[in-house]
């Protein structure tokens, strides 16, 4: 029988609609009932949960689109929703980058229990770095491990020129976040936190940034809001003490160049033994110039029906994207 530590657990978890922390407590009991002897129903409760999972994995884009797609102003053109599949893994960092990350998703598996002792887990991020640094990646990774929506806030439509009018849809995103537990991402964020006192500034893009502050500092929803940013400098310093974490992204070093190589020459490496070579090859490049490098050599590969990838191919490719690299730096 659970206990009733158990029982609260599961009640708390749901009602806060935190599914991992509601499973992780299921099989506690579970695991309970198989050490008292209760083999049966210990068997009974994981094919339970098991099968809770499946289906509620299916379910989840329906379910949760439905508050979104609710006739509710401009909120459908806002906020652009997809549910990545993306796990940590699809991620090559520095370690102590990789540590912090992981710090935040094991926070929030474990939102009830933090939020139980009167904290909060860490839930505001701001990422700064070049761009193809993985920026964009990371927000996909924390909802795909995570296991909720991601939702692209689409500056296009939230920026007017209509004095207000700005404010009031922001003002709809963030009820969103109360709405709906997912990763909302605002990319490119310098779009609305420059410095409040630019030259070129004009009153309205004021407004939207102390608009932006008086919001993130009031929210208490149970989503995550991610920045990102290429250009750090030009932030308002105000928005630095908003954010529970910045993360600085960088590009990566010969040995992470390697480990992104292995990672995306998966079955195509097989003659391939000068790894060192190749990422000297890679260096100055970012994560994402390395991987378009690594995809084109692999499509060459398959439409020439060859079922490997060489060396020389590699280089290749790095050497195309270092040239295009630097052809739209000098532009």
């Amino acid at each position: 029988m659970a206990s009733s530590e158990q029982l609260k657990a599961l009640l708390k978890s749901h009602i806060d609609g935190d599914e991992t922390q509601f499973y992780s407590v299921a099989m506690q009991v579970a695991a309970h009932e198989a050490k008292v002897g209760h083999g049966k129903l210990a068997e009974e409760l994981r094919t339970m949960i098991d099968s809770a999972k499946i289906r509620s994995s299916s379910e989840t884009v329906k379910r949760r689109l439905i508050p979104l797609a609710q006739p509710r102003g401009e909120l459908a053109n806002l906020l652009e929703v997809s549910y990545p599949h993306n796990r940590f893994s699809d991620l090559i960092l520095a370690e102590a980058l990789e540590m912090r990350l992981k710090r935040i998703i094991r926070e929030q598996r474990n939102f009830s229990k933090i939020r139980s002792h009167g904290l909060d887990p860490r839930r505001k991020i701001l990422l700064v770095g070049p761009p193809g640094t993985g920026k964009t990646l990371t927000a996909s990774v924390l909802a795909g491990e995570l296991g909720i929506p991601l939702l692209l806030v689409r500056f296009d439509a939230l920026i007017t020129k209509y004095m207000g009018e700005t404010s009031a849809k922001l003002r709809q995103v963030f009820d969103a976040m109360r709405d709906v537990r997912g990763v909302y991402f605002f990319d490119e964020f310098d779009a609305i936190g420059s410095h409040r006192g630019m030259s070129n500034d004009v009153g309205e893009i004021r407004r939207i940034l102390n608009s932006f502050l008086q919001m993130i500092e009031q929210d208490d929803s149970n989503s995550l809001i991610v920045a990102a940013t290429n250009h750090p400098e030009i932030l308002d310093h105000a928005l630095f003490r908003r954010f529970d974490d910045v993360l600085e992204y960088g590009l990566p070093n010969p040995q992470q160049i390697i480990s992104i190589l292995k990672n995306r020459l998966v079955g195509f490496s097989k003659p391939i033994k000068d790894w060192e070579g190749i990422a000297a090859k890679g260096e100055g490049l970012s994560y994402a110039e390395i991987t378009r490098a690594v995809r084109d050599a692999i499509k060459d590969s398959i439409i020439h029906d060859r079922a490997t990838v060489t060396e020389e191919e590699v280089k290749n490719n790095l050497d195309e994207r270092e040239a295009f690299r630097g052809r739209n730096h000098n532009h």
